[in-house]
C-alpha cells in the first residue's frame, strides 16, 4: 500500500463516534489489507496530527437482499485512532 488516500476510505460518523470524539478517539473505514502502521503513517499525512494509538476490528461481509436479489455487503476494517493531547481532527 503506497497512497495514503487509498488507505482512508471514509470517516464513520455516528452517535457512538460522536461520544467517543469527547475522548479524541476518531473511527474511520480503512483498507482490510492495511495494518496499524500504514493507517497510522496515513492518518499522520493526511490530517497533520499525532496518532497515540490505534485499535482494528475486521467487519465480515453481511448479506444483503433487495427485492428477489440477495448479495453481500464488501468486508472493510473499522480503525478507532487515538488522537494524542491537544490534537483533534474536523470534519466539517
Amino acid at each position: 500500500m503506497n497512497k495514503k488516500f487509498d488507505i482512508i476510505y471514509a470517516p464513520i460518523i455516528t452517535e457512538k463516534s460522536a461520544m467517543m470524539a469527547n475522548e479524541n478517539k476518531y473511527a474511520f473505514k480503512v483498507d482490510p489489507r492495511a495494518n496499524k502502521t500504514e493507517i497510522k503513517q496515513a492518518i499522520e499525512s493526511i490530517f497533520k496530527v499525532k496518532v497515540e494509538s490505534i485499535t482494528t476490528a475486521n467487519s465480515h461481509p453481511k448479506k444483503r437482499r433487495v427485492g428477489k436479489y440477495t448479495g453481500y455487503a464488501d468486508k472493510y476494517k473499522r480503525a478507532i485512532v487515538k488522537l494524542a493531547e491537544g490534537n483533534s481532527i474536523n470534519f466539517d
